[in-house]
């Protein structure tokens, strides 16, 4: 496999802690510069100390940033434009969840969900490709969950976005191949980043999930990667995952339905 290309800039968001950190780190040695994107400052903060460090050549620009307050995202790009920063790689990472029945979540909650899984990865993606579309070259990889696959009680928002985020890269890639501009959606499915602890209410219930089917961050970005060089439309992180999504996708929807009726729940 041909290893991956030098990117001119990456703009990567949730870029503090999690999947977005890991992807800057294992980045770092193929890219110029980075544009790092999350709320808290102080951690992006010191995640640029760290690729400066070690990669003195590597510039790194932090922007603090609520994805889930549109003037933010509307600051971010003004932002990239005054600074003359123009990314010809995306890592769409910055994503929220909510576990618990819609009925009695909290509707600020659900709209920052939307608006970050959806919206922001939408606006940012709509700001950044005309120049890569001019320069004919670039990527785009947007993190997407094996949750993008299935109807599931009691995260019935976050599944529902992640199957937006896969079908418009899908969609996206198709629209790009002639730019030589790939799009990835990254499905993994469970990983510790802090995300269950998050995607909790307060005094929650843990998420049930099945620890065999855990999967590193670096194991996760290394395939993302490695599918990126190989021009895949897809990826499912981990060998059980992968073949949890291939069964998945073969069954009747009948199947599915019933499947998650019998899920086990909060």
């Amino acid at each position: 496999m041909p290893p991956l290309e030098h990117f001119a800039c990456a703009l990567v968001t949730g870029a503090s802690s999690g999947l977005g950190e890991e992807f800057v780190l294992q980045l770092a040695p193929r890219v110029d510069s980075f544009v790092l994107v999350a709320r808290r400052e102080d951690r992006l903060n010191e995640l640029a100390t760290a690729v400066r460090a070690r990669f003195p050549d590597v510039k790194v620009e932090v922007i603090a940033a609520d994805l889930a307050e549109p003037a933010d995202c509307g600051r971010l790009i003004e932002t990239l434009a005054t600074r003359g920063l123009s990314p010809d790689l995306l890592v769409n990472n910055a994503g929220l969840g909510d576990y618990g029945e819609f009925a009695t979540s909290e509707w600020l909650r659900v709209e920052s969900m939307l608006r970050v899984n959806m919206e922001a990865l939408t606006r940012l993606t709509h700001a950044v490709l005309p120049a890569m579309i001019r320069a004919n070259r670039g990527g785009v990889i947007n993190i997407s969950s094996l949750a993008s696959t299935l109807p599931i009680p009691d995260f019935a928002v976050y599944a529902a976005t992640k199957a937006y985020v896969t079908s418009f890269s899908e969609a996206l890639r198709i629209e790009l191949k002639d730019h030589g501009i790939p799009v990835l959606a990254v499905c993994p499915g469970p990983v510790k980043t802090g995300f269950g602890e998050a995607a909790k209410r307060g005094g929650g219930d843990e998420i049930p999930m099945s620890g065999a089917f855990y999967v590193s961050k670096q194991q996760v970005v290394a395939e993302s990667l490695a599918a990126l060089v190989a021009k895949r439309p897809r990826v499912y992180p981990g060998l059980k995952v992968a073949i949890a999504a291939a069964v998945i996708t073969a069954l009747p929807l009948c199947a599915i339905r019933l499947m998650m009726s019998r899920r086990p729940r909060r």
